[in-house]
């Protein structure tokens, strides 16, 4: 049982992510002007749709959109994943979801670690996208041995957050000195190192293996390589890039835009071109840091998910668009199939949703009185004693983590990795299995159905 005096996790992960942010400002001077924006961004929405702010503030949900980001880390042997995991469990973030992106190219396989119940969701949802590279995915057997020997020469935590980890697990928590001193510490695992381990023949035979590969194994530590802000509208803040220094990708990965927005838009800038020693004092250039930005939208069902990647198959059978205006436009044509109206998507199942007593329904529940009717959500909705909210998406794509992936690491050629999922690999490397993200918004969503029959005396 943790001690009272003892730091909530929730606010052990705040205090880390508020210190990244800052970090990744010092590193990337770009993201400080992209949080501007997305923020000029937001306030505009708001402002300009009542109802949407309503909404988000009656959820909960209105104060964590300047505090929400995403961060990605890519690391390279189970015994560092396996580390990051008791990491993140101090900090209230647990792995959910499996993510498989060899099947876009990329040699990896992931999980987003993040909190799970709502309580915690509402005071900072950070969450990290965690791959872990797969160096049988290495054809040259010769260069995947060297791959390993020297991910095996690299310790990517420092010795006080070694112990800090283990301190917090013996004694079930941090106070809040032991708190910033670990964040501090693991701060460091995520921190820009200029100087690469190997030389400048190892780090190209790998980049031409896989950019990424080079990225994962060349250097002291797995550096946060994004750091992404929420945004209420990414179509005005892809326009926008341009005219503050910024050179956004092409095209927005995900859905087309949508009045009933669903899961997960996303775009970024170019990354950066950054200067790198090498071992025997040699010197070059890596690229991977770079920036991102995201709309998140409605969490789909298993069938609403099920649907939404019949779609986007579909769409990806036509010929590629370069320019974003013509891309969306396609796949708005596409996505005309999906229901774009918060009663069709709830009467079909497509999407999660979270109900609550509307005022009259809080009266009701106030004056003791218990509903003359049974009970069912419909009933009461129409009743309008109840009212039904999307459940926002607090997980991944995986075809367009790896588009944002290869957009900012170059080249896609890599298709010999297609199709490589090994998830119980992975969860014996995590040291535990990942939890559901289907089960979780299933629970969000009955929990919430069970406080409104309780509330109504059900």
């Amino acid at each position: 049982m943790a001690h009272d005096s003892f730091l909530h996790a929730d606010d052990i992960r705040t205090l880390f992510s508020e210190s990244m942010s800052h970090m990744y400002q010092q590193e990337v001077p770009q993201y400080g002007t992209l949080m501007q924006l997305v923020a000029e961004v937001n306030d505009q929405v708001l402002a300009a749709e009542p109802p949407m702010q309503q909404q988000l503030q009656e959820n909960g949900e209105l104060d964590r959109l300047s505090l929400e980001r995403h961060g990605a880390i890519r690391v390279g042997t189970a015994a560092e994943l396996n580390m990051l995991r008791r990491v993140f469990a101090i900090m209230g973030m647990y792995p959910v979801s499996y993510y498989d992106l060899s099947e876009a190219g990329v040699p990896v396989h992931s999980t987003a670690f993040r909190p799970t119940d709502e309580a915690s969701l509402r005071r900072n949802p950070f969450r990290i996208f965690t791959s872990l590279l797969r160096l049988e995915l290495i054809e040259d057997d010769a260069l995947r041995a060297r791959a390993a020997e020297i991910l095996a020469g690299r310790d990517i935590f420092t010795a006080q957050a070694r112990l800090l980890v283990a301190q917090a697990e013996a004694q079930d928590g941090l106070t809040e000195e032991q708190a910033r001193h670990f964040v501090a510490e693991v701060l460091e695992t995520f921190r820009w190192h200029q100087g690469a381990t190997v030389s400048l023949a190892n780090y190209q035979a790998l980049q031409d293996a896989h950019r990424l590969i080079a990225d994962v194994v060349c250097f002291r530590g797995p550096h946060i390589n994004h750091l992404t802000p929420r945004t209420l509208d990414i179509d005005s803040v892809q326009q926008q890039m341009p005219a503050v220094g910024i050179n956004p990708k092409a095209l927005i990965e995900g859905p087309p835009r949508r009045r009933c927005p669903i899961l997960l838009r996303q775009t970024s800038f170019t990354a950066l071109e950054e200067p790198v020693r090498f071992a025997g004092e040699q010197t070059g250039t890596h690229t991977a840091r770079f920036g991102e930005i995201e709309q998140r939208g409605m969490a789909l069902t298993p069938k609403g998910r099920a649907l939404y990647d019949e779609l986007l198959n579909r769409s990806r059978q036509a010929p590629a668009e370069i320019d974003n205006e013509a891309h969306q436009r396609q796949l708005a044509e596409v996505f005309a199939d999906f229901p774009d109206d918060e009663d069709s998507l709830r009467a079909q199942q497509l999407g999660y949703f979270r109900y609550g007593l509307t005022e009259a329904g809080r009266q009701q529940a106030k004056g003791g009185e218990s509903a003359s009717h049974e009970h069912e959500l419909d009933t009461l909705i129409e009743a309008g004693l109840v009212k039904a909210t999307p459940i926002i998406y607090e997980d991944f794509l995986p075809v367009s983590a790896a588009g944002i992936f290869q957009s900012n690491l170059g080249g896609n050629q890599h298709q010999a990795y297609a199709q490589n999922a090994n998830q119980a690999a992975f969860e014996l490397a995590l040291g535990c299995p990942v939890q559901d993200e289907f089960a979780l918004y299933t629970k969000l969503q009955d929990d919430s159905i069970q406080q409104v029959r309780e509330a109504l005396g059900a």
